[in-house]
């Protein structure tokens, strides 16, 4: 006979002092046992009974993943209750319906869920509070204390077929459904999966997914309990606290979303990218030879990309994905970076796996074999002639009229996937004519997933039934299979098809520099869109395409919400969420309520509007990322740090500074460093001592092999410059010829550095050092060597900013020449733009000498996002020194270090304009805009 989940919490008990979860928080991680978490769950269990709650009765958990949650959950099961999870993000409207639908009597809940529940016509009787002291009235620890654990010692025993577990569907089609899932639905899937023989017994599984849906519920907190493994719980989803939890968790299994790893992806190559082009091909280069090797049966990724598992999670060997379709794309990219891939599929209503691929072994692109136990066909849809099911835009044949037992279908052939098995539940609650429907005449659950099995007997999914489009030709398409072809080009962060007055439409969200781009955003993801579009077959082409900057509306699993894109359309059509120029921020009403509470915090909400103030052109939200959409780069990070210090009293530590991806991370990171904290002492104080060893083997004396290296590639350098661009100097008699001193050029092109070089003589470059704000060791050994032969003074972004400026005024104190580009970046458009503070903090620190310098012509020759430069005349002008107190008396900032930044962005634009010419005027940088 099946067991139940009833005795979970006394198995629990048998791990004794074995770490049960690591909970990461504020700067600290707390743990707990699993003698300690069986103990408080039986306490509350008792507590729960003497509080009146009843054998069978639901009830509703509406709180984040903690401890706690965990050991309400066990509580709850253990008392012979049934356990509803809700999801925090539920709209006010859903959650009112969830709670009348379960009639849920107790609730657990946290302090940030109090105003939305007050606010309800109908809310549960008992609140309990997860996260209030035991001082409080409703915290969960008053139940414990008034708990006789002797009383309920023996509890009403429920059977296999009680409901166990009462979930709510994510509402993707409309209000949320009721399923409630058996004690035996859920015991036959941990059955399953401990036969597996899945993972090993020191594992320790990371859970970033909330525990509301089944998917995490039953694999990601169920099956660790039962088997002993350790549970780790990030403080939040951002990048850099999933990176600390993978490190400080020492976790070896990441139980996620394809959402979740193509976040991490991505957050990795935007770390490679701030690396510079050298080390942004290093990687490719890296991952691609991992990945042609993967796909020969080779596993290389670890050696290869070891620097890649030391950043990100050292012990991680497998990652897990489920809850929605994993690209194979991005499968073939986890693999190939040394990790062992696991994936399955199933439903709410299956409780929820039906198929598996095992770890390491599995077929990409399929989703697994089905479970032992576990039945699968391929059906045809019972539909009509004119609604036969798509697969790639081509009727499949074999069809059933409705009513009929359905036809099964071939190897090969699509058709919906139907399951039937010990895991599939019998019927949404209260709901009969929806269940009748989700089930065939001869009992098979019907998914309403298209799929087909291979000649090997993988399952593969193709989209859903519901989600077929018919045109206006009687053709249907899959939605998926088109939104994956079109997802192909840069410009597009995101796309969706749908059927808007009878026409097949794309709603598209730009990406990186589309979205910087205003009212060249549409044109720009438009004409992307529809380049990707003409390879379509004719009836699956797009007749139009609208442009918004809001994300897609996805569940939490990642899914879209389909049902919400024609309205979504139509505004952006209308432009009120479209490709314009500029717009306001998002608003925070329509924020997620997590990001709401974000906003209460009185330096975030400084934050926030001083972010608002610097990127009027860019749609700010709190997923925005901060270098592809805001153009926070190593160096604006000290305009970002100042305007913070200034403005919200906070002071960020370098080291957090270096982990932050999207604006979200940023604005946590200032609510974790509290409204008073207090200004650390600066490492530009004392920069000898703030040095860290890679710094110091940077600014090293070179060899004589070295040494001799460098003067030859000076002399190429200035031979191939000189005959392509007819580079020459003016001025140079301006540059002192002993002591430190500053040259601070313009920025227009890759070229700069090499030409500033070209026209230097050898005993100069001997004492000059090159500031690259890039991280040219991040390529590997060869960006390493042209770091290291251009004498570069890459900033560490492991340390942040302001401890990248240390290598530059070690430099300047030893009286050595700096190079220092003051925009901080390339310029996009040929202006001057606003120097960063980072040069007023150098000049403030050691008053050196500043000259000026003006490239005068590299943008024509060589602009940002041109493959290869056009051959133009550039010169390199130098203007008269300056002495640093001579800059600190201009202008209006409050601090010192944006007085000096003005007055030398002022230096160099008149440079520019004294040296402008009509034969110049196109390719100087600033001759008419500065």
């Amino acid at each position: 006979m099946p067991r139940t989940l009833q005795p979970l919490c006394d198995h629990v008990a048998t791990f004794g002092d074995r770490t049960a979860i690591v909970a990461m928080q504020r700067g600290e991680r707390e743990e707990w046992s699993f003698s300690k978490l069986a103990s408080h769950a039986r306490r509350l269990s008792a507590g729960l009974r003497e509080a009146g709650l009843k054998t069978g009765e639901p009830v509703a958990l509406l709180a984040e993943d903690s401890p706690e949650w965990i050991v309400a959950a066990l509580a709850i099961l253990r008392a012979g209750a049934v356990i509803a999870p809700l999801d925090v993000q539920f709209a006010d409207e859903a959650l009112e319906h969830v709670l009348q639908d379960s009639e849920a009597r107790f609730l657990f809940t946290t302090a940030r869920q109090l105003p939305r529940l007050r606010a309800l016509k109908r809310a549960p009787r008992h609140v309990v509070l997860l996260d209030a002291p035991a001082s409080e009235a409703r915290s969960w620890r008053g139940l414990l204390a008034d708990a006789d654990t002797t009383k309920h010692a023996e509890l009403p025993q429920v059977s296999p077929n009680d409901p166990a577990a009462l979930f709510y569907t994510s509402g993707t089609t409309g209000p949320p459904k009721g399923v409630p899932l058996t004690h035996a639905n859920l015991e036959f899937q941990l059955d399953a999966l401990l036969h597996l023989d899945l993972l090993e017994l020191d594992d320790r599984m990371l859970l970033p997914l909330p525990l509301h849906h089944v998917y995490p519920f039953v694999i990601g907190m169920l099956f660790p309990l039962r088997t002993g493994l350790t549970l780790v719980l990030p403080q939040s989803l951002t990048g850099p606290e999933l990176v600390r939890a993978l490190k400080e968790g020492r976790v070896t299994v990441i139980l996620g979303v394809p959402r979740l790893y193509r976040a991490l992806l991505d957050g990795l190559m935007t770390q490679v990218a701030a690396g510079g082009r050298l080390a942004r091909l290093g990687f490719r280069a890296a991952l691609g030879a991992s990945k042609l090797l993967r796909r020969l049966g080779l596993r290389v990724g670890r050696r290869l990309l070891g620097s890649v598992h030391e950043r990100l999670g050292p012990r991680v060997r497998v990652v897990v994905s489920g809850g929605a379709a994993l690209d194979p794309d991005l499968a073939w990219a986890l693999e190939a970076l040394g990790w062992r891939l696991g994936t399955g599929y199933g439903l709410t209503e299956t409780a929820p796996m039906l198929t598996l691929g095992r770890p390491g072994a599995m077929r990409i692109g399929s989703v697994g074999r089905p479970l032992p136990g576990v039945q699968i066909r391929i059906a045809a849809v019972e539909t009509d002639e004119d609604r036969k099911p798509a697969r790639n835009g081509r009727r499949t044949k074999g069809t059933a009229s409705a009513g009929d037992t359905p036809v099964a279908l071939a190897h090969g052939q699509s058709g919906e996937i139907q399951a039937r098995g010990p895991n599939v539940f019998i019927g949404y609650r209260g709901l009969p004519e929806r269940t009748a429907e989700a089930f065939t005449e001869d009992g098979w659950f019907r998914t309403q997933d298209l799929g087909r099995f291979d000649a090997r007997g993988w399952l593969h999914v193709e989209g859903r039934t519901s989600e077929l489009i018919k045109t206006e030709s009687g053709e249907k398409v899959q939605p998926e299979d088109l939104e994956k072809k079109l997802q192909g080009s840069p410009a597009v962060r995101e796309v969706a098809i749908l059927q808007y007055e009878h026409k097949l439409v794309a709603l598209a969200v730009p990406a990186g520099a589309a979205q910087r781009d205003g009212a060249d955003a549409g044109a720009a993801v438009g004409a992307a869109v529809q380049e990707h579009a003409r390879h379509l077959p004719s009836y699956a082409r797009i007749t139009a395409v609208a442009v918004t900057r809001e994300p897609l509306p996805r569940t939490r699993l990642g899914k879209l919400r389909r049902h919400l894109l024609p309205e979504l359309y139509k505004s952006a059509q209308r432009g009120d969420g479209g490709a314009r120029r500029g717009g306001a921020p998002m608003d925070v009403a329509a924020m997620a309520a997590e990001d709401q509470a974000l906003l209460e915090h009185p330096a975030v909400r400084q934050t926030w509007d001083m972010l608002a103030e610097h990127h009027p052109q860019a749609r700010l939200t709190p997923d925005s990322n901060l270098q592809l959409d805001l153009d926070v780069d190593s160096m604006e990070w000290l305009n970002v740090t100042f305007e913070i210090r200034r403005r919200a009293g906070v002071e960020l530590r370098d080291d957090v500074l270096a982990r932050l991806e999207t604006v979200r991370d940023l604005l946590r990171a200032v609510s974790e460093a509290g409204p008073h904290a207090g200004p650390r002492a600066s490492p530009l104080d004392e920069p000898e001592k703030a040095l860290t060893p890679e710094q110091r083997r940077w600014l090293a004396k070179a060899g004589a092999p070295r040494r001799f290296a460098q003067r030859v590639a000076w002399a190429v350098n200035r031979v191939v410059l000189r005959l392509l661009f007819r580079v020459h100097a003016e001025g140079l008699e301006n540059i002192p010829p002993t002591g430190a001193v500053l040259l601070t050029p313009n920025h227009s092109s890759y070229l700069d550095a090499p030409l500033v070089a070209a026209v230097l003589d050898t005993e100069r470059l001997r004492r000059t050092w090159w500031a690259t704000f890039t991280g040219l060791t991040a390529a590997g050994f060869l960006g390493h060597a042209v770091a290291r032969l251009g004498r570069m003074l890459p900033i560490d972004q492991e340390h942040g900013a302001a401890s990248g400026l240390v290598s530059g005024l070690v430099a300047l104190k030893r009286g050595q020449t700096l190079v220092w580009f003051p925009e901080g970046q390339l310029t996009r458009d040929g202006e001057l733009q606003e120097f960063k503070p980072g040069v007023g903090l150098l000049l403030q620190r050691v008053p050196v000498p500043v000259v000026p310098v003006w490239i005068e012509g590299s943008f024509a020759a060589f602009p940002k996002g041109r493959s290869l430069p056009r051959l133009r005349r550039i010169r390199v002008i130098f203007g008269k020194p300056i002495e640093a107190e001579a800059l600190n008396v201009h202008g209006s900032d409050a601090e010192a270090a944006g007085r000096i930044a003005r007055a030398l962005r002022q230096r160099v634009a008149a440079l520019g304009r004294r040296s402008a010419t009509p034969a110049a005027a196109h390719g100087s940088s600033a001759a008419s805009g500065a």
